[in-house]
């Protein structure tokens, strides 16, 4: 890999860790004062706009426009969304179903389950981010900021699940700054494992991430949001929408 290329790896490395990083934030706001479920459903429903704003105008639409046809775009969206929907009857026979719960306490959940359903959750966002610096483009920060959010209530909920448990401070930061160093690892091969493919492999990523995220926001972020705040939930989903499409608007 050329000179450039390392560069750019360790680019897309550093921005999916940064991403992830809030996830030990998350962790250090339950340290010292955990905060409604009322705010955290708003804070969950406000990264589910910026999400479905980044879903249709960063990867879809990207996808559409690489692959030039729908074929790869359609076939990518049905295989990202049955792969998250596998992995999350896994992750749900592990103990960690409720894993967005954040009324709740997950102390039944192993560290294993933790683990795998943050991933699965994190890893289609973080790859994103490797894949929005192919071709020389700077980093998506629209992608960057809804991956940022998203990630801080469900950190607050399996923190306060894990103290529950009898896990220590000390280690429930390790566990969470481990998984933002995958999260970093999958930028930088989202990026490497593409760098130079074919469109339609690019586009079929792109669309495959998409409906993953798709697939995580229907059936646990959403109704979780919805749950604890209500109607507000609507004014907070569309609000991370504008924010996201404003972003992207002002960035074209």
């Amino acid at each position: 890999m050329a000179a450039d290329g390392r560069l750019k790896m360790l680019e897309a490395f550093l921005w999916g860790l940064l991403a992830a990083s809030s996830l030990v934030l998350g962790a250090v706001i339950c340290f010292v004062r955990r905060p409604s479920t009322r705010v955290l459903g708003l804070v969950m429903g406000f990264g589910a706009g910026v999400l479905l704003s980044s879903v249709a105008y960063e990867l879809v639409e990207e996808a559409a426009d690489t692959a030039g046809s729908l074929r790869n775009v359609v076939l990518g969206l049905f295989a990202g969304s049955l792969v998250f929907t596998g992995g999350d009857v896994l992750v749900s026979r592990l103990g960690y179903a409720e894993r967005k719960d954040i009324g709740g306490e997950a102390a039944d959940a192993s560290a294993l389950a933790i683990v795998l359903g943050t991933v699965l959750d994190g890893v289609p966002e973080s790859a994103v981010i490797g894949l929005s610096l192919l071709g020389g483009a700077s980093v998506s920060l629209s992608v960057l900021i809804a991956v940022f959010v998203s990630n801080v209530p469900e950190a607050i909920a399996a923190t306060g699940g894990l103290l529950a448990g009898g896990w220590t401070r000390r280690n429930v930061t390790l566990l969470w700054t481990a998984i933002a160093l995958v999260s970093g690892c999958a930028a930088a091969a989202g990026y490497v494992l593409l760098d130079g493919a074919a469109g339609s492999s690019v586009a079929f990523v792109n669309a495959f991430a998409g409906g993953a995220i798709l697939a995580m926001l229907a059936t646990t972020m959403m109704p979780e949001a919805y749950e604890h705040a209500h109607r507000l939930t609507g004014l907070a989903t569309t609000f991370g929408f504008v924010v996201a499409f404003a972003i992207n608007w002002l960035s074209a």
